[in-house]
């Protein structure tokens, strides 16, 4: 019988602290500044590049770990230095991920290294789905592409929102309706090139935390992109398109598998930022003195503290697991990729809430960061289906019901 371990590996543990000392030493120095600024911290974004954690190759060599838990280690560190920074590096890995999932081979060698540029002028990139009218109803989407034969180009039409990186970016990953009476099974993702024409971003998102991250809504007026640039190719989309037409069973559709394949690394963010602010909330009552005692030997204190750590941890274990379990196929049967984004946006936002109470008045001061690590958590419970969106995968998938 295979041996069972929770034990990381010498590459996960070299991973995890290399990672962890960037975000020790560049990112949370810097990380009170661009959040202030709420400003796209280019130069930390140029020194992740230069040191190689910006690019395809270290997602592809985490990708390839058989475990699936190199990129969660890695998020987890980068995050506990700063949520905002954090999004601003891994940002363009969703759009990258839309590509790799979805893309042809000669798709992805022409536009993966576009979405990171180069270590001296690096880029970012953005995967543009959520609409106005069209957030978790996916299949409420009204971005429309249609295809011009005589040019063997797509016309893209519509609004996006809450879009990371929108505007801003170089390449961008637009999801839109190619059949609207197929609702989500009549859906194609396309990538706009840089400089495109038509596409425009009209202002940046003013936001309650992440706010070193871009988020912008984006404009479709009219994009003509080469017929090159539908993710897949068109037979693949034309025989798909058939199939559903037909009622035969859909093997997905390109946004909700960019979702399947990133809900575990979202949730191991929302654990980097629970576990800053569960540890300085710790240092602190150990040298927080009232009534002639660290306020740590109080039992009220102590328990909160034993609480948020061990709900980070049991966090953590469904974020591994649904992670392994993404990596070697796995099904999904009881939506644990959902639980593992839940439980994780659930946790950081208790346990930064009880973090600044922990610290009392000093924790609603911008002094200390837990009351910026309360303002980012909030997002995890909210973007990449929120957390009633989570119930809802996880309740059909145990019960085999179309709850609504």
């Amino acid at each position: 019988m295979a041996e069972f371990s929770l034990d990381l590996n010498e590459e996960q543990r070299d991973l995890r602290d290399w990672v962890h000392g960037f975000a020790a030493e560049v990112v949370r120095p810097a990380a009170a500044e661009w959040d202030a600024r709420e400003e796209t911290p280019w130069p930390v974004i140029q020194e992740a590049a230069k040191i190689g954690l910006y690019g395809f190759e270290f997602l592809a060599t985490c990708w390839a770990d058989p475990t699936g838990l190199s990129l969660p280690i890695a998020s987890e560190e980068l995050f506990w230095g700063d949520a905002g920074i954090g999004l601003s590096i891994f940002g363009s890995s969703l759009a990258v991920a839309a590509i790799y999932g979805t893309g042809t081979p000669d798709q992805m060698v022409e536009w993966v290294p576009q979405c990171f540029g180069t270590a001296d002028e690096p880029a970012v990139a953005a995967f543009c789905t959520t609409e106005p009218e069209a957030g978790s109803d996916v299949a409420a989407m009204r971005s429309r592409a249609v295809y011009d034969e005589a040019t063997d180009e797509w016309v893209l039409r519509g609004q996006k929102a809450y879009a990371t990186n929108g505007g801003i970016a170089g390449v961008h990953v637009v999801t839109a309706s190619v059949d609207p009476e197929l609702g989500s099974r009549g859906q194609a993702a396309f990538v706009v090139p840089p400089g495109t024409a038509g596409l425009h971003a009209t202002r940046k998102l003013k936001k309650l935390g992440l706010r070193a991250s871009h988020t912008a809504d984006v404009f479709l007026d009219d994009v003509r992109v080469p017929g090159r640039c539908l993710l897949g190719g068109k037979d693949a989309l034309d025989e798909r398109l058939a199939r559903a037409r037909s009622g035969q069973r859909a093997s997905g559709q390109a946004a909700m598998r960019t979702f399947e394949l990133s809900r575990p690394t979202v949730g191991a963010q929302a654990l980097g930022v629970a576990r800053a602010a569960y540890e300085y909330a710790l240092d602190y009552a150990k040298d927080r003195v009232q009534f002639g005692r660290p306020i740590i030997e109080n039992q009220a204190v102590a328990f909160a503290l034993a609480d948020m750590k061990m709900e980070i941890d049991a966090a953590r274990l469904l974020v591994w697991r649904a992670a392994w379990m993404g990596r070697n196929n796995r099904p999904f049967t009881a939506g644990e990729g959902s639980m593992s984004k839940l439980k994780a946006g659930e946790v950081a936002v208790a346990v930064t809430d009880r973090a600044v109470q922990l610290l009392g008045g000093a924790g609603f001061l911008r002094d200390h960061p837990v009351e910026r690590w309360y303002r980012d958590a909030k997002i995890y419970t909210i973007f990449e289906g929120t957390s009633e969106i989570q119930r809802l995968v996880i309740s059909r998938a145990i019960s085999g019901v179309q709850i609504r």
